[in-house]
């Protein structure tokens, strides 16, 4: 019989998830050895070791199909793997399970069908084969109307992916918008998308600046106004001065000239906002030729 303290105990042992211990558990007659050989058979011990490591390296890649797309980003613990045939492979399949499923969180990617087993299953069959850490952190699906285009980016192999959709405007407006996203940055389409809370939070880290400054109280509101557009300007993508404008027109109305408007917009770059891990090259290298 499988309690939950022989499934606490094989997870111990082991460092594998509850359900696949449960399911070791179940497949070897409770037999908690045979269990953790089982567990070892199918990989899942051996990634779970590996699974307190920083995966901060990999790809963002962008696959579309019809006026649906989806852009995602898989990590792994080295540069190299992530130019990996088996990495690549890994990343393809997520993109199609995201495209031929209805999903909306990380979780329902995971759990979605591939050949018989699921997506998560395979990150850790893949896990166990490459010696590395794999993980799916984030994806957007996006459905298009048919007015609309598509516009997609990777820049350095897939260190950034952006994703635009402009409306009564060409894929290549949409794709130089993409081009623009990735080298500038934007946080938001447009000034309205910026959160209140947020706005708010720059705005008083600009007054207490203009106090700090000695300007007078009557005139800070009114140069508030100019440093909130500013502000603007940085973060939100119809705002930024177009990369390749020779009149300094912002991207708005860059894409308005030529009969659009810009609806849509994902720049994911890989492991921002992540640790990363303290290593340097020389070692990386020493350890990719120790795997060979």
């Amino acid at each position: 019989m499988v309690t939950a303290s022989l499934v606490k105990e094989l997870r111990e042992k082991t460092g594998a998830g509850m359900l696949d211990c449960k399911k070791a558990l179940e497949a070897t007659n409770a037999d908690l050895n045979a269990a953790a050989d089982w567990l070892r058979e199918k990989g899942i011990s051996k990634a779970a070791k590996k699974a307190d490591r920083i995966a901060a390296e990999g790809v963002a890649a962008i696959k579309i199909n019809g006026n649906t797309a989806a852009v995602v980003e898989v990590n792994s613990e080295t540069d190299f793997v992530a130019k990996n045939d088996e990495f690549k492979a890994l990343v393809d399949a997520i993109l199609d399970a995201i495209l031929n499923n209805e999903v909306s969180t990380v979780e329902d990617v995971l759990a979605a069908p591939y050949e018989g087993e699921t997506i998560e299953s395979l990150i850790v069959a893949k896990t166990a084969k490459i010696g590395e850490k794999l993980s799916f952190r984030r994806f957007e699906k996006i459905t298009k109307k048919d007015s609309e285009s598509f516009g997609d980016y990777i820049h350095m192999g897939g260190k950034i992916a952006v994703l635009t959709v402009v409306d009564n405007a060409s894929a290549e407006i949409a794709k130089d918008v993409a081009m623009h996203a990735a080298a500038m940055r934007p946080q938001y389409v447009k000034s309205s998308d910026v959160p209140t809370e947020e706005l708010e939070k720059e705005k008083n880290i600009m007054r207490e600046q203009l106090i700090n400054e000695g300007k007078p109280a009557d005139k800070i509101d009114n140069i508030l106004v100019g440093k909130v557009n500013k502000y603007y300007e940085e973060v939100c993508l119809e705002n930024q001065i177009y990369v390749k404008a020779e009149n300094k027109e912002t991207v708005a109305k860059f894409v308005a000239a030529n009969g659009g408007t810009i609806t849509t917009m994902v720049r994911y770059e890989v492991g921002e906002g992540m640790q990363k891990r303290e290593e340097n090259f020389a070692e990386e290298v020493a350890k990719q030729m120790a795997n060979n």
